[in-house]
């Protein structure tokens, strides 16, 4: 527990971002219970809460309230292992939990679906990949498609490594065509960004929600096994992270604090 961090990310009107990492004299966790500095994240057995109380940067702003996640009762944080590479392991918690979203700074007030997952690895990012683009959709009889497209070290620039895989509640994940592989554009820092998209269909840039130097957040507009979806997407490039210039520009965005 020496390098822990609670992220934050509100988008639209109300805008803030927090990332402070905190050393292990200002955690604490148990089974079923996660103390980062004064924020904090419980498990039950009908969901995960939230309790944020964190600074936003790089502009000072309280972030204060409670996130839930119903998860539904009896449910198990079991994490499928989807990646190709052992070292690296990523999967569904949920793939369609309802959630509550209650803030006092700033004042906040909202339900809806999310996607909650994990990934856990054994070696640093940049050691298993270059970089990578997901995304995921919600889909009409409500489960949600999900496009995973790896690009390891030892990979030619052309090749990658693609999971399409749709998620119901309570069956194992299915794997679907993800069609193929179309250009959204680069970035403000220069960072190219992809998705997939049956042929007949375009895939494109609907809106930017995070732009930096190794990272992007957007949101696209896609056809996901045959249907026109708006779908979550995100954009990592590795290399561009371990380049020692863009570390040194990590303490503005996630200042470290005891």
């Amino acid at each position: 527990m020496a390098h822990c961090a609670l992220n934050v990310a509100l988008y639209g009107e109300v805008s803030r971002w927090a990332m402070t990492e905190r050393n292990r004299a200002a955690c604490d966790r148990d089974r079923d219970y996660f103390q980062i500095g004064p924020s904090s994240l419980s498990c039950t057995d009908i969901g995960l809460s939230w309790k944020v109380n964190e600074i936003a940067n790089p502009l000072p702003r309280r972030l204060k309230g409670e996130v839930f996640a119903d998860m539904g009762k009896g449910w198990h944080p079991d994490v499928f292992s989807l990646t190709s590479d052992a070292a690296h392991r990523w999967g569904p918690l949920q793939p369609r939990a309802r959630v509550r979203v209650r803030f006092e700074q700033p004042a906040l007030d909202w339900e809806g679906w999310a996607y909650i997952d994990a990934n856990e690895g054994d070696e640093a990012i940049n050691e298993g990949f270059n970089d990578w683009d997901w995304s995921r959709a919600h889909l009409a009889d409500h489960s949600t498609a999900v496009l995973y497209d790896v690009r390891s070290r030892d990979m030619n620039a052309q090749s990658s490594q693609v999971l399409a895989l749709r998620f119901a509640p309570g069956q194992r994940p299915e794997p679907f065509s993800a069609g193929i592989r179309q250009s959204l554009g680069k970035t403000a820092w220069g960072i190219e960004r992809h998705s997939f998209g049956d042929a007949s269909h375009l895939t494109r840039l609907e809106q930017t929600l995070e732009d930096t130097p190794f990272y992007a957040r957007s949101v696209i507009r896609a056809n996901m096994l045959g249907q026109d979806v708006i779908a979550m997407h995100e954009t990592l490039d590795a290399r561009r992270f371990a380049s020692p210039w863009v570390q040194a520009l990590l303490p503005w965005r996630m200042p470290r604090r005891t």
